[in-house]
């Protein structure tokens, strides 16, 4: 059971990654808005509320003002926000979008009706990632700067790739790849994230958190120590108790190999490098010595085959994966255990968070009291070039370039990894409301706040009521203000845009009488330049709005009532 389990988790990273298509996000900037023609089919949509289904709301957001949408923008739209259109989450509706432009005349446009056919059946993922609710919200920015963390550590030209397995010692130096997959299941890839290469030691962290998985924290530590060895990583050395210090040296992950170690053969789970793994068992006679020395030690279970237990950690230290596989491992050990491209529980929370202490402590060689310092994120690195990093709740990633440092970890990701704590606040100890020189992908920047402002306002301005669904789409505060404390609806009043000031007033529920730094209100404005169709609507909507108590309830409503949608 431990081991197919864990085997499964391994297996989500290796196969069901491959052949998802694209590794940048693709740009999607937004045109400046128009003034759209309402069309009779919208009469209804204003009157209903905000809109009467997610998918139509999600279809306006994307159309502006457009009855009919490219299918090509829809894709285009959905790379922006991280997601990608091979997730397996996304299967259902990337194939009926597939049958349904099929059966249109041109191939290409989807109007309201096909849309929502296509979307429906994945609609509360996509409604999250189009109100930007994923972990990282902003997501192209963040994307942009992990490209020149890449950049920047491709130029150094440090290092030399293992050679004591000759296998490793055919990978060209020049290799490098960066991947990262977040807890909602983003992804970006730059570099050589198609090459596959073979995980070494990067495995395992995995192979303690399947040994966890299946027996417990207390049955798999009778066996393996939890303390740091300060020693090489394949020393022939035990702790006072006479057991590897910790599972992610050699010793360690021979004993932990045993633990998950069942009939079944796993090389049905896994695509294993037949040659690595050749060339590994036939120049490891310091494992050999290490298992035979644990043998003598008693160090493992009653019963255990030792020569069989050797062959299969070869197997697993030779397991084929890309950058992209991998940091789906890595990001399903930042997300507690549930596999974040499938939802899948495939490792028990009380595995994962001893796991992670481990990497933290012990993952990267002697290295890692330095690591722990400097980055302060759980990591294991191997000596085909590969650095497992997680930062728990947000994200995996996996860096991988074969030139080592004299430790044995790649000197391009050393690079990149402390590069990446210096430029955001992902280290276990920044504090996340005083650090105020690093950037906090996982919120909204102060540039985009008043962006959105100046938006909300202009497309009030407009009577860009297209853009206005677009915004309450994306849970904005429809009653922010400017600096002279005016709203969209001051905005809309003064120029009479009627279908504007509905919309605020029964879709967004928006206050009809908000003052401004003058101490004028909507009603005001339209008094002022003769709206009275304006002014009657805002009239009407006055003298029935009850103000709420909680003066936050009022700001929040759009976003609540789109939460209450979500969870129905």
């Amino acid at each position: 059971m431990g081991e197919q389990l864990g085997l499964r988790c391994l297996a989500q990273g290796s196969h069901l990654s491959r052949g998802i298509e694209g590794g940048e996000s693709a740009g999607y900037s937004l045109p400046p808005p128009t003034i759209p023609a309402e069309p009779e089919t919208r009469t209804h949509d204003l009157q209903a509320g905000i809109l009467p289904s997610l998918e139509d709301l999600l279809f306006y957001s994307i159309a502006e003002g457009q009855e009919r949408i490219p299918a090509h923008k829809f894709i285009t739209a959905l790379k922006a926000t991280g997601l990608r259109t091979g997730d397996p989450r996304l299967k259902e509706c990337m194939d009926m979008l597939k049958v349904t432009l099929k059966s249109t005349s041109d191939g290409v446009m989807l109007d309201r009706h096909l849309f929502k056919k296509c979307v429906q059946s994945n609609i509360v993922l996509l409604t999250q990632a189009f109100r930007k609710k994923f972990v990282i919200p902003d997501f192209q920015p963040f994307a942009s700067h992990i490209d020149t963390l890449y950049e920047k550590a491709r130029n150094l030209s440090g290092g030399l790739v293992a050679d004591y397995i000759p296998q490793l010692a055919k990978f060209s130096p020049d290799l490098w790849a960066v991947s990262l997959c977040t807890v909602d299941g983003q992804r970006h890839t730059v570099g050589d994230t198609k090459v596959p290469f073979c995980l070494q030691s990067c495995v395992k962290p995995l192979k303690y958190a399947i040994a966890v998985h299946d027996h417990g924290t207390e049955y798999v530590h009778r066996f393996i120590g939890k303390e740091p060895s300060g020693l090489r990583f394949n020393k022939l050395f035990l702790d006072e108790d006479d057991k590897p210090h910790n599972p992610m040296v050699n010793a360690g992950a021979i004993v932990c190999t045993s633990l998950i170690k069942s009939k079944n053969n796993p090389l049905l789970y896994f695509h294993v490098m037949h040659d690595l793994f050749q060339s590994e068992r036939e120049s490891g006679d310091r494992n050999f010595a290490i298992g035979y020395y644990l043998k003598e030690k008693k160090c493992f279970p009653d019963g255990t085959d030792m020569t069989a237990v050797l062959d299969l950690y070869f197997q697993l230290c030779s397991i084929e994966v890309t950058c992209e596989s991998a940091s789906v491992m890595a990001a399903t050990l930042a997300n507690g255990g549930f596999c974040p491209i499938t939802g899948e529980r495939v490792l028990s929370p009380e595995s994962v968070r001893d796991t992670l202490s481990l990497m933290h402590s012990c993952g990267m060689y002697d290295f890692s009291g330095q690591f722990a310092f400097h980055v302060g994120l759980p990591a294991k690195s191997g000596v085909a070039g590969g650095i497992l990093l997680v930062v728990p709740n947000v994200m995996g990633i996996m860096c991988w370039s074969p030139p080592l440092d004299k430790l044995g970890n790649s000197v391009r990701g050393i690079q990149f990894c402390t590069d990446l704590v210096s430029l955001f606040n992902f280290h276990n100890y920044d504090n996340l409301r005083h650090f105020a020189k690093k950037h906090d992908p996982r919120r909204e920047g102060g540039e985009q706040r008043v962006k959105s402002v100046i938006n909300l306002l202009f497309a009030a301005y407009t009577g860009d009521v297209s853009a206005l669904r677009r915004f309450a789409l994306s849970s904005m505060d429809m009653e922010q203000r400017d600096y002279d404390s005016r709203t969209a609806l001051h905005v809309a009043a003064a120029e009479g845009h009627i279908e504007v000031v509905r919309f605020l007033l029964e879709a967004c529920k928006v206050n009809p009488g908000p003052k401004d730094r003058w101490g004028n209100t909507p009603i005001d404005e339209a008094t002022h330049f003769g709206h009275h169709e304006v002014l009657a609507l805002l009239q009407e909507y006055n003298n029935k709005y009850n103000p709420p108590v909680n003066t936050d309830a009022d700001k929040e409503s759009t976003e609540k009532n789109l939460d209450g949608m979500l969870e129905t």
